[in-house]
């Protein structure tokens, strides 16, 4: 068994299926959002304990800053790593039930949680912890949207309706012959001011 074997191994969740909501990701997308979200999550746990013990500077609002972003880190770390919590029976109910989210649900639940901290207490400890959390939502947010789209679909896309040939074949649009006829019939580019 190779050294990628036994990450992706340990990154694997049993009876994994494919995300719901987007298309099929690169393996290392798919693995590399999940350990992404678990090392953000030791770091906002770690950078949260930080921020807690910033009460002897008698700086309250560090203090719930800290809280929460030691509660966002156990949010993270519970959905992605449900395996270090073996303890606690409903871990893997929960991370099942938000697996079968679409990954724009996940994505906006990260980035909510990352953002209040910051907000708070604004420093180094809270904009690293939830800073590495907020990028987690973000490749999310990424594999939400999906590929993509290739040359010729968004040259098609962007044609204007006379340019287009006389059929669509395949569920495509066909290119018309001059491109330039674009700017001409846009009479927003050529109204006279």
């Amino acid at each position: 068994m190779s050294f990628a074997e036994k990450i992706t191994g340990l990154l694997a969740r049993p009876n994994q299926q494919d995300p719901v909501g987007g298309p099929e990701q690169p393996w290392y997308l798919k693995y590399g959002s999940r350990l992404l979200g678990i090392v953000a999550a030791f770091f906002a746990i770690l950078f949260g304990l930080w921020n807690v013990l910033s009460i002897i500077t008698l700086s309250v609002s560090c203090l719930v800053a800290g809280i929460i972003q030691m509660i966002a880190g156990f949010i993270v770390m519970v959905l992605e790593a449900p395996c270090c919590f073996v303890c606690i029976e409903q871990v893997n109910g929960i991370a099942d039930k938000v697996d079968a989210k679409p990954m724009y649900f996940r994505a906006g639940l990260y980035c909510a949680l990352a953002v209040p901290p910051i907000f708070m207490c604004f420093g180094l400890a809270s904009l690293f912890g939830s800073g590495l959390i907020f990028a987690t939502g973000a490749v999310y947010a990424m594999m939400a949207l999906g590929k993509k789209a290739s040359r010729e679909d968004m040259a098609a896309a962007a044609t204007s309706p006379t340019q287009m040939a006389g059929g669509q074949v395949g569920g495509q649009m066909q290119m018309g012959g001059d491109q330039h006829i674009t700017l001409m019939e846009d009479p927003d580019v050529w109204r006279p001011t």
